[in-house]
């Protein structure tokens, strides 16, 4: 009975040489620093001492990995290469640059290649390893996901204190921005639907926040301000998520890790009926679909009393059940018995109470006569009773309770706060359309837990590429 060999080839088993030798080489220097260090007595102080012996690892790794890379000239094997304008680009000279990775700053030689079709060089070993914006893939991977957190002078701050990294706070702006544009692509391109909703109940909400912007965003659009200016644009926000738990009081919950979201400042009305969805009606169709919302055994869209919300909502789920916020509905209530008679009086109080217990009792014939007795005189009163006749089919709240169902909009309300207010509007922050877009595109991703499978798509892109 024969055997069957396998045969390595020699580039492989020089390969295999080389790493095992560069593994060997590390680990001997590495062993003669630590030594060093202890004979200095850093052990006296702990903290100095792994520090300083992280820095030193790093270094020599850093190190050896540049000359390993610097002696590999296989980037440039061939006097041409196809260039990404279908022209064929010539091999020039080897060029340096240096890069920022995890283990510090390396000075690469890489092949240069040139196109005479459309005047662009490139280096091959760029794309291969992935190298954006002078840093490497880990480095983007740690600048987006501080990015996506806090201030980019407080990430640039944290890389340095977690991962000694000096990468000032307009090079954190370059590369969390150019992420988070990548990631609204690739939302625009991936609408996978969910194999199966993930609860018997899913809800929608939608809303929108103000975000302040820098002036050049601001040319020509009306405003709150007293020369009729605006000061900010408003980026609206779909959520979807389920509440199958319930307190001890029978309040339904949401389920925790079910949230997702997707933000944006974009347009929600379509000039005429017949024209194609709005931007934001696709943002919230592509969300719906990610999740399985129209698979769902019951469709909930939540939302305050703004009319693009039920707009949207009754053009994409003509099926779903439409809810308008308890809350919100009660607050216009408060606002009316302040303006009728007075902020504070006691009076207001108890009308207003009154009001919410027919509210929460169904009882909107009687709420309605008892807000449209004041709405010749005042003007709250009559924008409110506009609002509850028009809406009166989303405050059946005795129904949707005996359903089970949510009756507030907070998840959405969270939201808003979460996604875009405490990243975006933040004190001395003023942003550009780009920069708002991107940031608010990469920490949706984040905490909507879908930046481990944009970064794997996009490291297969580009082994693609």
């Amino acid at each position: 009975m024969g055997r069957c060999r396998t045969r390595l080839s020699q580039g492989g088993l020089e390969r295999g040489r080389r790493k095992k030798g560069l593994s060997t080489e590390l680990g001997s220097a590495l062993a003669k620093e630590t030594e060093k260090l202890i004979g200095q007595g850093a052990l006296e102080d702990f903290e100095s001492f792994e520090i300083a012996l992280r820095d030193h690892a790093l270094r020599l790794a850093a190190r050896m990995v540049e000359r390993q890379l610097n002696a590999d000239h296989s980037d440039a094997a061939t006097s041409y290469k196809p260039c990404s304008c279908g022209g064929e680009a010539r091999f020039v000279d080897r060029r340096q640059k240096s890069f920022l990775t995890v283990l510090g700053e390396i000075a690469l030689e890489r092949g240069y290649y040139h196109c005479a079709a459309c005047q662009r060089g490139f280096c091959p070993r760029d794309q291969l390893l992935g190298l954006d914006a002078s840093v490497s893939p880990g480095v983007l991977h740690m600048i987006s996901a501080s990015a996506a957190l806090v201030s980019f002078e407080e990430s640039s701050e944290l890389l340095v204190e977690l991962a000694g990294l000096r990468v000032n706070a307009k090079q954190v702006e370059r590369c969390a921005e150019m992420v988070g544009d990548e990631i609204i692509d690739d939302e625009r391109r991936v609408v996978e639907a969910a194999d199966a909703p993930s609860a018997p109940t899913l809800y929608l909400g939608m809303d929108g926040t103000g975000v302040p912007m820098r002036k050049e965003a601001l040319v020509g659009r009306q405003g709150k301000q007293e020369d009729g200016s605006a000061k900010t644009r408003e980026m609206k926000l779909c959520t979807v998520f389920s509440a199958e738990g319930h307190d001890a009081d029978g309040v339904p919950m949401r389920d925790h890790g079910s949230v997702t979201y997707s933000a944006a400042i974009e347009s929600a009305a379509s000039k005429d009926p017949d024209d194609e969805p709005s931007e934001f009606a696709g943002r919230v169709q592509r969300e719906a679909t990610r999740r399985g919302f129209e698979r769902a055994q019951r469709q909930v869209v939540l939302g305050d009393g703004a009319p693009w919300i039920w707009n949207l909502a009754t053009d994409l789920f003509p099926d779903a059940i439409q809810i308008v916020d308890r809350f919100h509905a009660k607050q216009s209530l408060s606002q009316v018995a302040k303006a009728i008679f007075g902020d504070g009086s006691p009076i207001a109080a108890s009308w207003s109470e009154q009001r919410h217990a027919e509210l929460d009792a169904g009882e909107l014939d009687s709420l309605i006569a008892a807000v449209a007795d004041h709405r010749e005189r005042n003007e709250a009163a009559r924008r409110c009773c506009k609002h509850l006749e028009t809406n009166r089919l989303r405050m059946r709240y005795p129904e949707f309770r005996s359903q089970g169902l949510c009756t507030s909009s907070g998840v959405v309300e969270a939201g808003c706060k979460n996604v875009v207010g405490a990243r975006l509007k933040r004190s001395g922050m003023h942003w550009t359309l780009r920069g708002a877009g991107a940031i608010a595109a990469l920490r949706a991703a984040r905490l909507s837990r879908r930046l481990p499978d944009f970064w794997d798509r996009r490291r297969l892109s580009r082994k693609a590429a």
